[in-house]
């Protein structure tokens, strides 16, 4: 949802207020406490948001019911305060307190915090640090701490100045945002999402609101190619037949590779819901549709020389994005990813303009999708320079994945995906020991799922693969 209807129900009158934003779901974006809540645990919730994309904390609303804050006066000025006391380095945010009518009937007033993301990583006073992810504060284990420290380092390029100056925007599109967020003040709401600074726009407003963005970031744009069958061939073999290149701030260029894409994308030919042949696709458009806003949202724009691919075969479509994945450390398991958006300011615009869902959900939405088709589950990898999403046409028996352990299921779509690896690539590719690895493999061999293919025990060019039928 965002945070539109959050900033709607802080304007609405006193008596209502309350009752709208006890009626709005928690989110990546909002969070309720009770006003009985400590200072210093108000001051993990902050550290969630800020550590994320930021957010709204609304204190003095608990179990549907408005209590207010004005019962402990005392303690609600320690709350306010719980950014700078509680919190290190001290979260950036706007604590303000908002007038309500409380479940007695009585005249009071809400604690808000509107947060902004941090530029480092903040900790509370045990150097615990938190992370917002969905609806829920997570304490973050010391891999994870040191993925989101090498993530912030990125994300501060994002609130940097571009270059581009105020006039460059697309006036129509930004009229249009600011219609959707309710405000009658386009220029403040571009410093209020911090994607202005001074008299220019930061690199996030210029890449969502410049009219031509490519003029100051020459590699933010999507290429979407389309191959003759399975393979790219080279040289004379090449099998490139079409290749079209789509700039524009991200709004357009989302909308524009959704039209590509239908227009590329491998389809067959089938019976249609009207009674007659029609051409069906291959690949549900919500789960393609989905890894192309999440390229776009989450890639990193400080790398020079490159940009987000889409590649149409006969047989699946790939998606490659700048930049590691953020937050994920297991790419045997993207379900599980802990949630952190690179580029925050254009998270939360394309969450204010329904342009995708957050990164965990729409992982989550593109496996759906493709379950739901028969289809094999969305595969992730990660180059030292780029994340690659491949979705596959390729039916599975979505029975017999379910009862695979979780890294047998791992190596099942490596190896459907490449066809042949070896042990040690299946390693690799996937961050598993080699004791797992070979345990895994063993036990699929055994269940004739896979078969191993050499000439000796030592044959340095033996594979495995899927047994055929």
């Amino acid at each position: 949802m965002g945070t539109i209807a959050v900033e709607s129900a802080l304007r609405a009158r006193p008596e209502d207020v309350g009752r709208e934003l006890a009626g709005i779901a928690e989110d990546q974006w909002l969070e309720r406490k009770s006003t009985r809540i400590a200072p210093r645990d108000l001051a993990n919730t902050l550290i969630g948001f800020a550590n994320a994309d930021g957010g709204i904390v609304v204190v003095g609303l608990s179990d549907g019911e408005v209590e207010g804050t004005n019962g402990n006066p005392e303690r609600r000025n320690a709350q306010f305060q719980a950014n700078v006391d509680f919190c290190s380095p001290p979260v950036r945010a706007k604590p303000q307190m908002v007038p309500c009518v409380d479940r007695d009937g009585e005249r009071n007033e809400l604690l808000v915090f509107e947060v902004e993301p941090g530029n480092a990583v903040h900790a509370n006073q045990r150097d615990e640090v938190f992370l917002r992810v969905g609806d829920e504060n997570r304490r973050l284990n010391f891999p994870q701490r040191q993925e989101l420290l090498y993530d912030k380092g990125q994300s501060s390029y994002e609130g940097g100045p571009s270059g581009a100056p105020l006039d460059s925007v697309e006036a129509d599109l930004l009229e249009d945002y600011a219609i959707a967020v309710g405000t009658h003040d386009p220029r403040r709401l571009l410093y209020a999402r911090g994607l202005a600074v001074g008299d220019e726009l930061t690199f996030a407003g210029c890449l969502l609101f410049a009219e031509m963005p490519q003029a100051f970031l020459p590699q933010a744009m999507i290429r979407v190619l389309r191959y003759r069958g399975h393979e790219r061939g080279a040289g004379a073999r090449q099998q490139l037949v079409d290749d079209v290149r789509l700039e524009g701030p991200i709004p357009k260029q989302l909308t524009d590779a959704r039209a590509e894409v239908k227009r590329l994308q491998p389809t067959r030919r089938a019976l249609g819901a009207g009674g007659t042949f029609e051409d069906v696709p291959l690949v549900p458009e919500d789960a393609w549709l989905e890894g192309i806003v999440n390229a776009a949202v989450h890639r990193s724009y400080s790398m020079a020389g490159d940009y987000i691919r889409v590649e149409v075969f006969d047989d699946r479509i790939e998606i490659s994005s700048p930049g590691r994945f953020p937050g994920l450390v297991d790419l045997s398991n993207p379900l599980q990813v802990t949630r952190f958006a690179r580029n925050p300011r254009i998270a939360r615009v394309c969450a204010d303009l329904s342009l995708g869902q957050e990164l965990g959900e729409g992982i989550r939405r593109m496996f759906e999708e493709m379950r739901h088709a028969g289809l094999s589950d969305p595969v992730y990898r990660q180059t030292s320079g780029s994340v690659e999403l491949q979705l596959l046409t390729e039916p599975v028996d979505r029975e017999l994945e379910e009862r695979l352990p979780e890294h047998a299921r791992a190596i099942s779509r490596a190896l459907r995906l490449e066809g042949r690896m070896s042990t040690g690539d299946l390693t690799n590719a996937l961050g598993i020991s080699r004791p797992v690895v070979q345990r895994e493999l063993g036990m699929l061999r055994d269940a004739a799922i896979v078969e191993w293919v050499g000439k000796s025990r030592r044959d340095p060019r033996a594979y495995w693969r899927l047994k055929t039928k």
